[in-house]
């Protein structure tokens, strides 16, 4: 496409291969002060009791409740797709042994 015919309000976006595969997470901090927010996102493994935080993500209040209102919006379309996602009761902290038995060598 000629750069004459290119919208205006294209963005182009590199996603380098080693972030392309994610990095699992299944907790989240955040936090927040009067100018940004920042959200960790940490691993923690069975029988493990130190975990690690995997990414941290800082951005500015306004970016997070457009972040807020799009993640709304594609679980909406999720649930509306696959059905309602399931809640469990969640205890005050994660669980640090997944009910999984201890391992040994």
């Amino acid at each position: 496409m000629p750069e004459s015919k290119k919208p205006q309000n294209q963005i182009n976006i590199d996603l380098p291969e080693e972030i392309a595969e994610g990095t699992y997470s299944n907790l989240a901090i955040i936090s927040h002060s009067n100018s940004e927010f920042v959200m960790d996102f940490i691993r923690m493994m069975p029988n493990v009791p130190k975990a690690k935080v995997k990414s941290r993500i800082v951005m500015t209040p306004q970016h997070a409740k457009r972040l807020l209102r799009a993640l709304s919006d594609n679980v909406n379309k999720f649930e509306k797709q696959f059905g309602p996602i399931s809640e469990p009761e969640q205890p005050p902290f994660p669980p640090m042994n997944f009910n999984t038995p201890t391992a040994q060598a």
